[in-house]
């Protein structure tokens, strides 16, 4: 049963997540990134809230808690989504893709230094093969990205987004390890995570404006209670279940989702190395995952 669990955990963020690439593009207009984020996250901690009131979790820490929360927060629920949305102007999403399908990497890396965990052979195994997929599937748009000023910048820009994202995971494993529960975490951590944005939005001078069209909106919406709340809950659940390292790769079989989603939706060419890149991500998922929990 647990087994069954933690692969409910796993498909959950990799189905949303993969959406959500499509759904970021209606965030993408008159209202700045930065201010995007802190609307997303700052919604989703208040329904959070809510359900944790309704439960009866208990929301009550002590400051050096705290501090860890808002550790989290900031790295994962702020700074990252934050350099993502940037890299976004100057990179295409399918190339966003690939790079943060590094993630797994930097978790590995970062877990063995910061949480003493081992490097299992078979889990860069697995996101190797998940890796070289991704790169076949968006292989047009790394063959066409043109290496001048803007192109390194938005490089730079998603390389410091993984980075931060994965040490937001490695402080979400270390708060679990603590007892720290992950939906109170999640909750406070979202909202620091905001209210960071917010105070950057007002140093930077940014425009506080809402737009109030439907796609926006619409798009706000399923970002804060899929993307956010449900996807996150379930991602930081796992983590906390089986480790960072190997629950990173959800964010490796995300591209799955997005190509299937973008083949319908826009137009996106569907060959056989399209097929033959979903074939190696699938590969390195049994790698990764399933070889290993069966032991």
């Amino acid at each position: 049963m647990n087994k069954s669990n933690n692969s409910i955990l796993f498909v959950i963020p990799a189905l949303i997540w993969g959406s959500t690439w499509y759904a970021i593009k209606f965030q993408l207009g008159p209202v700045d990134p930065l201010l995007s984020v802190a609307y997303r996250f700052g919604l989703a901690t208040l329904l959070l809230i809510l359900f944790c009131i309704l439960t009866k979790r208990s929301l009550r820490f002590s400051v050096r808690e705290h501090a860890r929360i808002a550790l989290q927060g900031a790295l994962l629920f702020g700074f990252n989504y934050w350099l993502v949305y940037q890299s976004e102007t100057y990179l295409s999403s399918g190339l966003v893709a690939v790079g943060f399908s590094t993630l797994i990497f930097f978790n590995i890396f970062f877990g063995a230094i910061f949480l003493g965990n081992k490097i299992d052979k078979k889990i860069i195994l697995g996101a190797i093969s998940g890796l070289i997929g991704t790169a076949i599937i968006f292989r047009s748009e790394l063959l066409s990205f043109e290496a001048d000023g803007s192109g390194y910048t938005g490089l730079a820009l998603l390389v410091a987004s993984v980075m931060i994202a994965s040490l937001g995971n490695i402080a979400s494993a270390k708060n679990s390890s603590l007892k720290i529960p992950v939906i109170q975490a999640t909750a406070l951590g979202m909202g620091y995570g905001a209210l960071i944005m917010f105070v950057l939005a007002l140093f930077l001078g940014k425009e506080f404006i809402i737009d109030t069209s439907l796609p926006y909106l619409g798009s706000l919406a399923y970002l804060t209670i899929f993307g956010s709340i449900v996807a996150f809950s379930s991602y930081l659940t796992l983590i906390s279940k089986i480790g960072p390292g190997k629950a990173a790769y959800a964010i490796v079989v995300v591209p799955v989702v997005a190509v299937t989603i973008s083949t319908f939706l826009e137009d996106f060419n569907f060959t056989a190395f399209t097929a033959l890149g979903m074939l190696l991500l699938l590969t390195g998922n049994v790698l990764a995952l399933y070889k290993k929990a069966g032991k």
